[in-house]
C-alpha cells in the first residue's frame, strides 16, 4: 500500500504528534495536566523532579506540537491541555499497555511452566 500524496500530510501531522509524546517525562507532564484544569510550572517541576531548564525544554516541545497551552499570571506560568481529548488518548493508551503487559505476563508464566530441557544447546 503506497502512501499517496493526498494522505501524506495527515500522516506527517500524526507522526509529529507522536514525536511530541515520545518521552517519558512529556507523558508524565501530560498525565499531571490531565488530572487538573491547570498546573503551575513550579508544581510540574516538583512532581517530575526535573530541573527548570529540562522542564522548560519538554514544555516547549509540548507547546510546539500543540498539546499544551500556557498562561502567565503575575510571576507564575500555568499550563493546561490544549484539548481534553489528549487525556482520553492517554487513558486509552494506558489501558492498552496494561492489557499488553498482562498478556505478556501470562505468556511468561506459561513459558516458565514448560518442562525443563534435558539437553543444552548444541
Amino acid at each position: 500500500m503506497s502512501l499517496s500524496e493526498a494522505h501524506r500530510p495527515l500522516y506527517e501531522v500524526k507522526a509529529n504528534l507522536f514525536k511530541g509524546l515520545a518521552h517519558p517525562f512529556r507523558i508524565r507532564i501530560l498525565e499531571l495536566l490531565s488530572d487538573a484544569d491547570e498546573v503551575s510550572v513550579a508544581r510540574l517541576g516538583e512532581e517530575t523532579g526535573l530541573e527548570a531548564s529540562h522542564l522548560s525544554q519538554h514544555l516547549s516541545v509540548l507547546r510546539r506540537h500543540r498539546l499544551v497551552t500556557s498562561e502567565r499570571r503575575a510571576s507564575h506560568v500555568y499550563y493546561r491541555l490544549a484539548d481534553r481529548r489528549t487525556a482520553e488518548m492517554l487513558a486509552v493508551a494506558r489501558a492498552l499497555l496494561l492489557e499488553i503487559v498482562r498478556t505478556d505476563g501470562e505468556r511468561i508464566e506459561h513459558a516458565n511452566a514448560l518442562p525443563a530441557l534435558t539437553q543444552g544447546p548444541l
